[in-house]
């Protein structure tokens, strides 16, 4: 997948978070320029291995995710149901599955096909 390499180079907080990924081509300029959107409730592994439970719009029970900022995206896996999970090099990772009610996730942006995960998850999801 195109975020492999890519590096989280902003992170932003209000009802979602946002995670900003980038990755440059040495010889034409940015090659992934994208936004990662969580809508909903998350897991989020830090580099020590502890689970966090973190829900967007919750404030400053979000510092976790500031951990992010500068990691690069080692794997990424969209499985069956739309749940993502993404793996960084210095261990974290983040898993959000989809929710029956709302939109839990969406990517977009350049060098991306994007991705939204609506209610429901496996019957609702667009790639």
């Amino acid at each position: 997948m195109a975020l492999i390499g890519s590096r989280v180079d902003r992170t932003s907080f209000d009802q979602q978070v946002r995670l900003s990924l980038c990755a440059l081509d040495p010889d034409e300029g940015y090659r992934l320029d994208a936004e990662l959107v969580l809508e909903t409730p998350f897991l989020l592994r830090d580099a020590a291995g502890e689970w966090h439970e973190l829900d967007p719009g919750t404030g400053v029970s979000l510092a976790p995710v500031l951990a992010l900022y500068g990691q690069s995206v080692t794997s990424v896996d969209v499985r069956d149901s739309g749940a993502l999970v993404v793996d960084f090099q210095d261990g974290a990772g983040l898993w959000v599955g989809p929710d029956p009610q709302y939109e839990s996730w969406h990517l977009t942006g350049h060098g991306i096909d994007p991705i939204m995960v609506g209610p429901g998850g496996e019957e609702d999801w667009l790639r």
